[in-house]
């Protein structure tokens, strides 16, 4: 008996397992196309290895270098003189195992990748003790770049603000560890460790920089430092200055020649001001150096140089202009 029109349970039931099906055979569509364009271009998957370091752990282990470079400031506040060499003696332990276990990853990442590497875990344990036998020497340059900041910025009101809110003395305390890791040989991990320093910060110093002590850079925002950048004592940087290379040599085949030096040097006592660029290997500021800011520059100056650019002209209008006076003729 019809009651009322309503379809039959046999019939509602096919047209819906029949919408099943095309849902399915849309999805099998998609991952069979996902799966082709893994085979057309093998680059951006890593399947069938086994070797890979982890992101989460790396930034635990900064976690631990701050705290060990920092102690009270990060992690536990409650310290005293007399829990002091326990909290440490767990910190080094602890760092030790995370430390060597990733540098491990790392190590076998590169020999499944083709490098030649005796034994990866006993070469990251030798790495990893190397690497924490020079954490008091990287404190003590660490401090003086805390006091530069210090010193630098008249807002700063003492090195508690200092160490605690600075993001350039964030990216700067990962890039000495990092850049300590990377004259370890240990691949891959330093540069993890100062792309996430830049990411939080905005300063992209890569690991194979070389950087004097009480180095400051101010507000952070916008700096990259480059690989082969040599930077002496006491040197100040502002947001926006770029370290970079004014060229790239390629060799025979069109392929950038890595092994040379790209990017300039600067040296002891230089102030480099706000979104100033400058450019190439050959490239020299002398010490005492002063760039102002904006400035472009792609040559060596003697020691002592003043760059700056001409001051541009600017149209200042005053009284009973009009409104149409008052509007900039901007073409974009």
């Amino acid at each position: 008996m019809n009651d009322g029109g309503a379809s039959a349970p046999g019939f509602a039931a096919t047209d819906g397992q029949t919408g099943v099906d095309a849902v399915q055979s849309e999805l099998d569509a998609i991952v069979h196309q996902v799966l082709e364009s893994y085979r057309a271009d093998p680059r951006g998957k890593f399947v069938n290895k086994r070797f890979l370091p982890s992101r989460e752990e790396i930034i635990s282990i900064l976690e631990l270098f701050f705290q060990l470079f920092y102690p009270g400031y990060f992690g536990r506040q409650d310290l005293t003189d007399e829990n002091l060499p326990y909290h440490v003696g767990g910190l080094v332990s602890t760092l030790r195992d995370k430390l060597a276990r990733q540098i491990e990853l790392c190590l076998c990442h590169a020999a499944e990748c083709g490098a030649i590497v005796a034994n990866c875990a006993d070469e990251a344990k030798r790495l990893a003790n190397r690497m924490l036998a020079r954490i008091p020497e990287l404190r003590k340059i660490l401090i003086t770049d805390a006091q530069a900041a210090m010193d630098g910025d008249p807002a700063a009101s003492g090195l508690h603000e200092v160490i605690l809110a600075y993001p350039g003395l964030l990216a700067t305390t990962v890039y000495r560890i990092a850049h300590e890791l990377s004259n370890l040989g240990v691949p891959l991990l330093p540069r993890i460790m100062t792309e996430w320093a830049h990411a939080k910060t905005g300063a992209d110093i890569h690991p194979g920089a070389t950087i004097g002590p009480s180095f400051f850079i101010d507000h952070a925002t916008g700096v990259v430092v480059g690989e082969t950048s040599h930077i002496g004592a006491n040197v100040k940087l502002y947001q926006g200055v770029t370290l970079g290379a004014l060229s790239h040599p390629k060799d025979e085949n069109g392929r950038v020649i890595r092994a040379t030096k790209r990017h300039p040097t600067v040296e002891d006592n230089v102030t480099i001001y706000a979104n100033a660029t400058v450019l190439g290997g050959t490239t020299t500021l002398g010490e005492r150096t002063i760039v102002g800011g904006s400035v472009f520059l792609t040559r060596t100056v003697p020691p002592g140089s003043r760059v700056a650019l001409k001051p541009p002209e600017l149209n200042v209008k005053t009284g009973a202009a009009s409104h149409e006076d008052w509007i900039p003729d901007y073409e974009i």
